[in-house]
């Protein structure tokens, strides 16, 4: 029997979706949970899996193609089988019935082909790996990425296009692109640096914004991380950051006050029945937030392994629908950067983003006397339509009496 294949929704109140690029090509077998396609979304270009087995027809998108959710964009055949009646055309008939494409788009739709088997059977990369290599002549037989099972990564093509003087594109003279490239004095962002810039851009000029900053002594943060390690690392296989243990203790402090962890709705508060913390990652063209589930539910442990997880595939660019969406709270850590204090935009419909820099030893009162303590800084963002200075202030508030003694709070899960 004939499986359609539709436009998915992969966001809350998401009307349509950016087709990134096709898996498979026409006539080729997919298997279940094969990854089939990939999508663009507000947050991140996530991969999307086939529901079912079958021989990919009827492929009526392309890539760059905006579709309404949905919307039938292909089918899964049996052998033998026929689109059905009135289905979407065969690519071939679709691009014929389609207005000729700019020249532009031609170009990068070539310099992204298919992979071959044998390239399939051999060399895990990414697809924008993939492309980059291409354009920057990289033998990909010859890497080793640094990828979970050693996929290649797009930083890995260009370091290794860097060190080799390899950086100029397929069929440009030597020193042309970068030459191209100062001349233009322009740099082209990706699908994530496109979308994130459009996003910031969009929050910034229709939420108001204010920030409410407090500073912290880390002393227990820091005692904590270290009392925990051995234990969740033994347990888990895996060491817990402080980015881990402040999405512990924020959950926590989330649960104490709802609105923060509320939503505007256009025209009044909706209070999240959930509490799912994203954590602002970095990738190669931008940032993604990646959502760690019922934060507040679950132990250190647990979402030591799902920050982990989370991470690899993020800079993988392999992170799946569900990992980044139904975020109601997001923390941004700078602090492995050396930053000082920092603010951030909200990611709506998020009420609330909680910026945190890094753990430095400074001078400060202790019993009346001047002491050296490790202290951070956290500045929160705040939907001013959502959430007032008075509750801000509460919040922060009780993270900093948990951040003060953080055993307690963290061994509640």
């Amino acid at each position: 029997m004939a499986i359609s294949v539709v436009m998915p929704a992969l966001e809350m109140a998401q009307d349509t979706g950016k087709l990134v690029s096709w898996r498979k090509n026409t006539g080729e077998s997919v298997a279940k949970g094969e990854i089939l396609l990939e999508v663009e979304t507000d947050k991140a270009v996530v991969e999307v899996e086939a529901l079912a087995d079958g021989i990919l027809d009827g492929v009526k998108a392309r890539p760059g193609d905006v579709i309404p959710v949905g919307q039938t964009i292909a089918w899964l055949l049996a052998p033998g089988e026929s689109v059905p009646t009135g289905a979407a055309p065969t690519q071939a008939a679709a691009d014929a019935a389609r207005p000729a494409s700019s020249a532009a788009s031609q170009a990068t739709k070539a310099a992204t082909p298919a992979p071959t088997p044998q390239e399939a059977r051999q060399v895990r990369i990414s697809p924008k790996a993939r492309r980059l290599a291409k354009e920057h002549n990289v033998d990909i037989a010859t890497l080793r990425g640094s990828g979970p099972d050693g996929e290649i990564l797009a930083a890995d093509i260009l370091n290794t296009a860097g060190s080799t003087g390899a950086a100029a594109p397929a069929g440009a003279p030597s020193g042309a692109a970068s030459a191209a490239t100062a001349a233009a004095g322009e740099e082209k962002l990706g699908a994530i640096g496109r979308l994130m810039a459009e996003r910031t851009a969009q929050s910034w000029t229709t939420v108001p914004h204010f920030f409410v900053t407090r500073e912290v002594e880390a002393t227990a943060l820091v005692h904590a991380r270290g009392e925990l390690s051995a234990e969740v690392e033994k347990s888990r296989g895996v060491r817990p950051t402080h980015t881990d243990l402040l999405v512990a203790l924020v959950s926590r402090a989330l649960a104490k006050h709802p609105r923060v962890n509320a939503t505007w709705t256009g025209t009044g508060i909706r209070l999240n029945p959930e509490i799912n913390v994203a954590v602002a990652m970095a990738v190669d063209d931008g940032v993604v937030t990646a959502v760690i589930r019922n934060a507040a539910k679950i132990g250190i442990g647990e979402i030591a392994v799902q920050r982990r997880d989370l991470t690899e595939r993020a800079r993988a660019n392999r992170l799946r629908p569900e990992d980044i969406a139904g975020a109601t709270f997001t923390i941004s850590n700078l602090g492995m950067h050396h930053v000082d204090s920092f603010t951030a935009i909200i990611v709506p419909p998020q009420a609330a983003i909680l910026a945190v820099s890094a753990i430095r030893d400074r001078v400060i009162p202790v019993d009346g006397r001047p002491a050296v303590r490790p202290v951070m800084s956290m500045t929160l963002s705040s939907d001013h339509r959502v959430v007032d200075g008075a509750r801000a202030a509460a919040f922060l508030h009780d993270l900093v009496g948990m951040l003060l003694e953080p055993q307690q709070s963290l061994l509640m899960a």
